[in-house]
């Protein structure tokens, strides 16, 4: 398991707004590509396609994007609390004859003030330091995305 955490700059009104938006998830989650969610949308019991790199590179480098040949790969949206939490599944596809072990996510939100948010994203399916080094790469997106309340 990995956990990592961090405050943007940006209320918890709109962090959690940017992340209702399915397919807000391919620009700041790295490997995802694309998401087609399903009817449900952002809820509990949700099924989403989802096009992501078949073996991520697990630097992840902030200012490059990850290459890859791309497959299709199932999200399951497992809990959807509103403004708070938001707990899914990645279900990769079989790979070399094999199904790879699925990659579980949580992402927590937490009032900080009322233009900062603390949000803890926490992985597990990988090994330590992989789900570290994703929930890291993750964060760090999220927090360059999201910056209503930054002043320059």
């Amino acid at each position: 398991m990995g956990e990592v955490a961090r405050e943007l700059l940006a209320s918890r009104e709109d962090v959690w707004t940017f992340l209702a938006e399915p397919r807000h998830l391919a620009d700041w989650w790295p490997g995802i590509r694309s998401v087609t969610p399903d009817r449900r949308g952002f809820a509990a019991g949700a099924r989403w396609n989802v096009m992501a790199i078949e073996e991520p590179n697990f630097a992840f480098l902030p200012t490059r994007r990850d290459r890859g040949s791309l497959v299709e790969q199932t999200l399951v949206v497992h809990e959807v609390a509103p403004y708070e939490r938001w707990e899914w599944e990645l279900v990769r596809a079989v790979s070399r004859g094999r199904i790879a072990p699925p990659k579980r996510v949580s992402v927590t939100l937490f009032h900080a003030s009322d233009d900062r948010t603390r949000v803890t994203i926490e992985v597990t399916g990988l090994g330590r330091a992989r789900d570290r080094r994703l929930a890291s790469a993750a964060l760090t997106r999220l927090f360059d995305l999201v910056q209503t309340a930054a002043t320059l």
